[in-house]
């Protein structure tokens, strides 16, 4: 099989769906609902995604389906940094009790960053 490892710099709406197991009328109808999801396309006007769309997809498919959102809810924490950073430290930083001093915040998104491709990653692997 292909590697659809992150060594594209774009795909095509076939193999996102695939990656994503998403059917490519989904991928078309989050593309009219939710601004943050735009896909350039080619000359032949196929929609071409990168690596950072894949990554919009899957959060978004977190959120409908695995956060039980609804798609009005989803935009809203879409559009929300501090809404959305929350969501993203939840599901992927564990969160510890005591407060984590100022000058951490950088190596704190480091390593939300990290655990965020890994689970790209994974879940990429898991698709092939």
């Amino acid at each position: 099989m292909k590697d659809f490892g992150l060594k594209k710099l774009y795909y095509s709406i076939s193999e996102v769906s695939k990656l994503t197991d998403l059917e490519q009328y989904i991928l078309r109808y989050w593309e009219s609902e939710f601004e943050q999801l735009k896909p350039s396309k080619n000359r032949a006007g196929n929609r071409i995604y990168t690596n950072k769309d894949i990554k919009m997809i899957l959060l978004i498919k977190n959120l409908l389906r695995e956060e039980k959102y609804t798609i009005e809810g989803a935009k809203k924490i879409l559009s929300d940094p501090v809404e959305l950073k929350n969501i993203s430290s939840k599901k992927l930083v564990p969160q510890t009790h005591s407060p984590e001093p100022k000058t951490s915040v950088q190596s704190r998104d480091l390593k939300r960053d990290l655990a965020e491709l890994r689970n790209f990653l994974v879940d990429l692997r898991s698709k092939i």
